[in-house]
């Protein structure tokens, strides 16, 4: 392993993303320090949206896609409905065709919104990495650390007993790598130091001054240090709330019992309000037990979630906290822009859009039918199915090709009634269903007049 790396996360794509973050959130804190505020709390929400901006496009392109669902699920409800019960491979195939047909009718792919998912997804938890471990992405806060760190690691005992303390749990095998060669120490073990230390409450620091006294003044720089620069709002970011309500509770502080809780509760709360922004998954039926069962398993999570990250927050540092608070009123901020714009928006233009693109990618690929093509098609032959079968029972009754011609000229009919927009998406795409609607009708009526 890379001892300059020990800090960081090394992760496949999650470590490399998180260097890049990294990068970004000491400039952020660079540049704080020099106009005089040096804040952790403050760097997180500069920092977080920073990064949602970036990610604004993304964004937009899954709840444009999250409309176009809620457009499209009557007719995959219709199409679920349809085949429900039927597991033969025939009606599977002809399901999974109709609703392939539905997606391009619209221009969307059905991984529509995987994919920006599949983007964000690295960012989001490169984000929480670097959040996780300040100091190994912001120079300042690690070189707080450092004149301490120098004189502890060569201090006696030292080692044992911060490996001994539930902060160092889960550096327990770079405790027994750590090394000196020659007096000099390694910045593997001064890596491993800052880690432990990074994770101190206030009751640790404490415990660890009344440890080696020799060293209080030292360790006192550092927490003042620290504290400046973990100091939010009176709140200490570097402090579980759960260790700030222990302590709370023993000093019978009533405003420090609301500190504790205030992180977690407006945690679940932001993120609520953010929920509830966001399109919701239709409520009407599809037919499919199955999918019915995971749209509301969804709707469940939506709220548990909330609820989770508010236990989280109360064992995890504040900071993280901040962070979820900060995300969620950023992406609240966005989803009501993000609304107002969608409800806005010429949907069929929108449409239009999408299918000229996803022409324009089936061209590329060569071979492929575009959806214009498809469509042009089913209204010059009528629906090859029921009129190949129309034609058959013609033949046998002796009638003549001008059945044909007439039945196109009567398909022509609905496309120029004015019902649909001419050359819209919606003539060429209801033109048959219009025309298969009165034919079957007249096929119905000619049943009832033979009876």
């Amino acid at each position: 392993m890379n001892p300059m790396l020990l800090s960081k996360d090394t992760t496949f794509l999650i470590g490399q993303i998180a260097t890049l973050l990294g990068y970004l959130m000491n400039g952020i804190f660079w540049i704080l320090n020099k106009i005089g505020i040096p804040n952790t709390g403050l760097a997180i929400i500069l920092f977080t949206i920073v990064i949602y901006m970036a990610l604004m496009p993304l964004t937009i392109q899954q709840q444009k896609f999250s409309k176009m669902q809620t457009i499209m699920q009557p007719e995959l409800a219709k199409i679920q409905k349809k085949y429900a019960g039927k597991k033969d491979q025939d009606s599977m195939m002809k399901q999974n065709e109709e609703t392939q047909e539905v997606y391009r009718k619209y221009g969307v792919s059905a991984s529509g919104s995987c994919i920006q998912l599949l983007i964000q997804m690295p960012i989001l938890f490169a984000l929480y990495r670097v959040f996780y471990n300040i100091p190994a992405y912001i120079t300042q806060v690690k070189d707080a650390f450092q004149p301490l760190v120098d004189k502890l690691i060569v201090t006696a005992g030292s080692t044992d007993y911060l490996s001994a303390t539930s902060a160092a749990s889960q550096y327990a095998k770079h405790f027994s790598n750590a090394n000196f060669t020659d007096g000099v120490v390694s910045t593997y073990t001064q890596n491993t130091f800052i880690d432990v230390l990074n994770r101190f409450s206030t009751s640790d620091w404490q415990d660890l001054a009344a440890k080696f006294s020799g060293l209080s003044t030292d360790i006192q720089n550092t927490v003042s240090q620290l504290e400046r620069y973990n100091n939010f709002l009176g709140l200490n970011i570097g402090n579980t709330p759960w260790y700030t309500f222990r302590q709370a509770i023993s000093q019978h502080s009533v405003i420090l019992i609301i500190a504790a809780v205030i992180v977690p509760v407006l945690a679940a709360v932001t993120q609520l309000i953010n929920v509830a922004l966001m399109p919701q998954p239709s409520n009407q039926s599809t037919g499919n037990s199955t999918a019915d069962q995971m749209t509301n398993s969804m709707k469940t999570m939506n709220y548990i979630m909330p609820i989770m990250s508010a236990w989280f927050c109360f064992t995890l540092p504040a900071g993280m906290g901040l962070y979820w608070i900060a995300g969620s009123v950023i992406r609240s901020i966005q989803q009501v822009a993000i609304n107002r714009s969608i409800n806005k928006m010429d949907i069929d233009a929108y449409i239009a859009r999408n299918v000229a693109k996803a022409e324009k990618k089936a061209a590329k690929r060569g071979g492929r039918e575009t959806v214009s093509q498809k469509l042009m098609n089913q209204y010059s032959s009528m629906n090859t199915k029921s009129i190949g079968s129309e034609s058959s029972t013609a033949k046998k009754s002796g009638a003549s090709n001008r059945d044909k011609e007439e039945k196109i000229q009567e398909a022509k009919k609905y496309y120029d009634s004015g019902k649909y927009k001419q050359g819209s998406l919606a003539s060429k795409a209801n033109m048959v269903k219009d025309f298969n609607n009165a034919n079957n009708n007249r096929s119905a009526d000619s049943r009832s007049d033979k009876k």
